[in-house]
C-alpha cells in the first residue's frame, strides 16, 4: 500500500458507493419515476424506466473504450473530478425534472460517467494505490457498491412510506457533491508518475528518464509476457473479453430485477421483494470478503475463483425459475449475490490482465466496453418484452435468459482453467505464482 495514495483509494470507495446508489434509482424508485414523469399507465411506466436504464446502457457503451485510452494519456484526476461533477448534475436532474426525455439524457450522460470516466480512471488507480493487493484493491470497490446495495432499497422503501421519495435522489446527490470535492483534493499515483516523467525529461536526466511512467508500465508489461510459454490463442482473449459481458448480464439482471420478480412472479409485498436486493447484495458483500482473503492471503487464482462462481451462479438461478417458494428463493438469490456479484466481473478484469498483459487503461476499456453491450442490451430486452407480454412474463424469460449465459460462463471458465495450464505451467488450482 502506497500510504500517499491512501485518500485517493478511499475516494474510489466512496466513488462506487455513491455509485453503488445511482445504479439503482430508477429500479428501485420505478412507481415514484414513472408517476412523476406523467404515466398513468404501469406497464409502459415500467418499460419507460427500463428505457432509462438503457441509456446508462448506451452512454457506458459508447464512451468506456476511448475512456481507457484518454485515462492513459491525461492521467486519473481529470476524469475522476469530470465524472463526479456530472452524478452531482444527474441527481440534480433526476429531482427536479418531470420530463421521460430528459431524464434519458442524464442517464445516457451518467453512463458516461460511470464507463468513460470512473470505471476508466478509478478501477487502475485503486490498483495504483496498492501495487502489491490489486485483484483485492478491486473487489474493494465491488465491496462498497454492494454495501450501497443493501442499504438503498430499503431506504426507498422506508422513505416512500414517509412520503419523503425524493430524500432517495437528495441523498446521493449529497455524496456526489462530497465526491467532487475530493477528486479535486486527493493525489492519484499514476498522475504523479506522469509530472515525475516530464520532469525528468525536462531535466535531461537519462537515470530518471529510465524510471519514468512509461517504462514502468511497459517493464511489467513484458514481465508478465515473459512468465507465459506460449502467447495465449485468439479464442483465449476473446473469452477474457466476451467473460464482461456474460458476467455482465448476470450481475445486471440480478441488481436491477428481483424486486420486480418477486413483486410479479412469486407475489411478495413491496417490502419483501425490496428486501430481494438488499439480499443478493449482502450475498454479494459476504463474498467480496471472502474472496478478498482467499486471493489476497491465500493466494487463489482468480481463475480458479471465476470457475467456482460460474458452477455455483447457474444452480440458485435454476431454483429461481423452478420453485417460488419464498424461504427457497431468499436462499436462491442469497447465493445468485454471492457468487454472480460477489466480486466476479472484478476478479474477471484481473484475469483479463493476465491473460493478455497491456496497460490497464486500455484493458478495463476493452473489458468495460463489453459490459456495457450487457447494460444496454438486457433492460432493452426487458422493456421490449414488457411491452408485448407484460412486466412478469418479461421477468421471468429475462431470468431463464440469465440461466443460459450462466451454462455458458461454465464453459468459458473450464476452458480458461485448461488454457492456463498450457500458458503458465501450472495449474490455476494451485497458488497463484507471482
Amino acid at each position: 500500500m502506497r500510504k500517499k495514495y491512501l485518500p485517493s483509494l478511499i475516494f474510489v470507495y466512496l466513488a462506487y458507493f455513491t455509485h453503488g446508489m445511482q445504479t439503482l434509482s430508477l429500479s428501485q424508485n420505478a412507481t415514484y419515476f414513472f408517476d412523476k414523469w406523467g404515466f398513468t399507465d404501469a406497464t409502459a411506466g415500467a418499460a419507460a424506466v427500463s428505457m432509462a436504464i438503457t441509456f446508462t446502457g448506451f452512454g457506458k457503451l459508447i464512451s468506456v473504450w476511448i475512456g481507457g485510452e484518454i485515462s492513459d494519456k491525461v492521467g486519473r484526476k481529470v476524469l475522476a473530478v469530470g465524472g463526479s461533477i456530472i452524478y452531482f448534475i444527474f441527481f440534480v436532474v433526476l429531482l427536479l425534472s418531470t420530463n421521460v426525455y430528459v431524464a434519458y439524457v442524464a442517464a445516457f450522460v451518467v453512463g458516461i460517467a460511470n464507463s468513460g470516466m470512473w470505471d476508466a480512471a478509478l478501477y487502475p488507480a485503486a490498483q495504483e494505490a496498492a501495487p502489491k493487493y490489486a485483484a483485492s484493491a478491486l473487489l474493494g470497490i465491488k465491496l462498497f457498491v454492494s454495501i450501497a446495495g443493501v442499504i438503498f432499497p430499503l431506504m426507498v422503501v422506508r422513505f416512500a412510506d414517509a412520503g419523503q421519495n425524493s430524500l432517495s435522489i437528495i441523498l446521493p446527490g449529497v455524496l456526489a457533491l462530497i465526491c467532487v470535492i475530493m477528486s479535486l483534493l486527493c493525489p492519484f499515483a499514476y498522475d504523479d508518475d506522469m509530472k515525475a516523467n516530464k520532469k525528468a525529461k525536462s531535466d535531461s536526466s537519462v537515470e530518471a528518464a529510465l524510471e519514468s511512467s512509461e517504462d514502468l508500465v511497459q517493464k511489467e508489461i513484458d514481465d508478465a509476457k515473459a512468465k507465459m510459454l506460449v502467447q495465449p490463442n485468439k479464442l483465449v482473449n476473446f473469452t477474457t473479453m466476451f467473460y464482461g459481458f456474460v458476467c455482465m448480464f448476470i450481475m445486471y439482471g440480478g441488481q436491477q430485477y428481483t424486486k420486480a420478480y418477486g413483486l410479479s412472479n412469486v407475489g411478495m409485498t413491496e417490502m419483501q421483494a425490496a428486501s430481494l436486493t438488499s439480499v443478493y447484495t449482502i450475498g454479494s458483500i459476504l463474498a467480496v470478503l471472502f474472496w478478498a482473503f482467499m486471493m489476497g492471503k491465500l493466494r487463489w487464482n482468480p481463475v480458479k475463483v471465476l470457475f467456482i462462481d460460474a458452477i455455483f451462479t447457474t444452480i440458485p438461478l435454476v431454483a429461481v425459475l423452478l420453485i417460488h417458494d419464498v424461504t427457497v428463493i431468499y436462499i436462491s438469490i442469497a447465493c445468485l449475490g454471492f457468487f454472480a456479484a460477489g466480486g466476479a466481473l472484478q476478479a474477471g478484469l484481473s484475469v483479463r490482465q493476465m491473460f493478455s498483459p497491456g496497460r490497464k487503461g486500455r484493458n478495463t476499456g476493452i473489458y468495460y466496453t463489453w459490459m456495457s453491450i450487457a447494460s444496454v442490451a438486457l433492460p432493452y430486452f426487458v422493456a421490449y418484452m414488457t411491452k408485448s407480454v407484460g412486466e412478469g412474463q418479461a421477468v421471468y424469460i429475462m431470468m431463464g435468459l440469465l440461466l443460459m449465459f450462466g451454462v455458458i460462463s461454465i464453459v468459458m471458465m473450464t476452458y480458461l482453467v485448461l488454457q492456463h495450464k498450457k500458458i503458465f505451467g501450472y495449474s490455476a488450482f494451485n497458488k497463484l505464482q507471482d
